[in-house]
């Protein structure tokens, strides 16, 4: 039997019925998947030293366990001495049963690292249906080794959901285990 991550499993088993139960949903089809998990990282200081493009890319690699790869400016900005398709950040999307892992280490040994961590902000949808989460320092992930880094970044991480409705998808990453702070 090959193997199916615990969170992907968890979904498929007792989160879509409990989902279906607390919004009245008929239908299966109606109830919300997460499409992709995308995290990225903006390094404006990659404009001086290229090295530090390269840097990111390695770590963004190391934590979500695929390649991640350069993105580079889409136009002219004299005052930050930016020109077109320079490399300002990185990003990397997972789908799948990477994302699903990812989600899960996320949940279980990243976020509980974080200092007084008091839940994840409600503030972070976009109106439809997708969260945006915050992360100030790239150390809490258990991946990166802390005398490697050269530089304390943080990133963003945002969860792609089907739905186009904000409380769906809160319903969604809720049972799947994000812990929302309560107020």
């Amino acid at each position: 039997m090959s193997y199916i991550p615990r969170l992907k499993k968890e979904y498929k088993e007792t989160i879509t019925n409990r989902i279906m139960e607390s919004h009245g949903l008929v239908n299966i089809m109606q109830v919300p998947k997460l499409k992709k998990i995308v995290i990225s990282k903006g390094v404006g200081a990659a404009v001086a030293d290229k090295k530090i493009i390269d840097h990111a890319v390695e770590e963004l690699t190391l934590i979500s366990g695929q390649k991640a790869v350069a993105t580079k400016s889409k136009k002219d900005i004299s005052a930050f001495k930016l020109r077109k398709g320079m490399p300002i950040g990185a990003k990397v999307t997972l789908r799948g049963d990477r994302m699903y892992e990812f989600l899960d280490r996320l949940i279980t040994a990243s976020l509980p690292r974080v200092r007084e961590f008091q839940g994840v902000k409600n503030s972070g949808f976009d109106g439809r249906g997708n969260y945006t989460l915050g992360v100030t320092e790239q150390i809490i992930f258990p991946e990166i080794d802390i005398d490697k880094i050269n530089k304390i970044s943080g990133m963003d991480i945002t969860f792609v959901t089907s739905t186009n409705e904000d409380n769906l998808a809160k319903t969604l990453l809720k049972e799947l285990g994000l812990p929302f702070n309560k107020n």
